[in-house]
């Protein structure tokens, strides 16, 4: 009798134990739980706060163009006026800086580690300057937009940081240029210029 009876109770037991671990993991917002994908956005936004390039990756937070476009819309009423580097907003870790006409931003969760994102962000900045030979602007940055997104994506693969250092940032672009068709080769020229001159900058 008790050997038919234990496994039952075993089970009871194991689906109790289940529906409470999976109650404290909503509970807690799953804030335990690790995860690689450390950033949730990437973008570069004009004086204006319209979008020139943007790149999302957490499509629970920002499922759509809309939440996304209402995002960005807010961060910049935000931060357009502001001296500080770093804010909360919704709840999200949030890093910019300006250049000229532009606005570089890393969004993050709540709980990431903010000199992480510094390092996304400073990485992002420097890949820009270093592409756009220091240029940083709107008109110079619409005229090299595809370096640019290569380069991004050389820096973050699905929220994963992949690189944050602005010289392996560019090299790698330029090794992936290889592959772009020779009508469209001024991107590999773009990129081995800017390799160039971050290697001139570095034996200063």
């Amino acid at each position: 009798e008790f050997r038919r009876v234990l496994p039952i109770s075993k089970l009871i037991l194991l689906d109790s134990l289940l529906q409470e671990s999976h109650h404290s993991m909503t509970l807690d917002n799953v804030l335990l739980e690790p995860t690689l994908d450390t950033v949730k956005a990437l973008m570069i936004l004009d004086n204006d706060g319209n979008r020139i390039l943007v790149k999302y990756y957490d499509k629970e937070t920002f499922p759509n163009v809309t939440a996304q476009k209402k995002f960005e819309k807010s961060l910049f009423t935000k931060t357009h006026k502001a001296n500080a580097e770093i804010i909360m907003l919704d709840g999200l870790t949030c890093l910019y800086k300006s250049s000229v006409d532009l606005f570089f931003y890393v969004v993050g969760s709540g709980q990431e580690n903010e000199l992480l994102l510094m390092s996304v962000l400073d990485c992002l900045f420097n890949t820009c300057s270093g592409i756009l030979r220091k240029n940083v602007d709107k008109k110079s940055l619409c005229d090299n937009m595809e370096v640019i997104m290569l380069a991004l994506d050389e820096m973050i693969d699905g929220g994963m940081i992949l690189e944050s250092d602005p010289a392996q940032v560019i090299s790698r672009a330029a090794l992936r240029s290889d592959d772009i068709p020779l009508g469209e080769q001024t991107v590999a020229q773009v990129l081995q210029s800017a390799k160039e001159q971050l290697r001139w900058s570095l034996l200063k």
